[in-house]
């Protein structure tokens, strides 16, 4: 799949972890900026695993988003808070929050 991320095109694929080195234990996806890339575990139901499993790579999908956001905004050169996982957990946790009050607000 191709997204627009500020203009600039990137592809958004499913991986296993056999196929991908760089998914790892607690990896689920990463955005690489030089490839234009977001990866994401294509995941499923094992043992241990979470539960819904759908809702959980939509939260990993919009986590390496916010990722390639960030990247494209040219704030990975200079700022050190791009790479806290915690803060863009947050941003990608309450993203649809804030666009259900945008719309509501018909600010969008």
């Amino acid at each position: 799949m191709k997204l627009n991320i500020l203009g600039t095109e990137y592809t958004l694929e499913f991986r296993s972890r056999s196929d991908d080195s760089y998914l790892q234990e607690g990896n689920d996806g990463y955005c690489d900026e030089t490839t234009k890339e977001l990866i994401v575990e294509d995941m499923e139901p094992e043992h241990g695993s979470k539960r819904n499993l759908k809702d959980y790579q939509k939260k990993v999908i919009r986590h390496e988003i916010v990722h390639a956001f960030l990247f494209e905004s040219g704030l990975s050169e200079n700022s050190t808070w791009i790479h806290n996982e915690d803060a863009i957990d947050w941003i990608s946790s309450q993203m649809p929050k804030m666009v259900q009050v945008m719309m509501e607000a018909d600010a969008l």
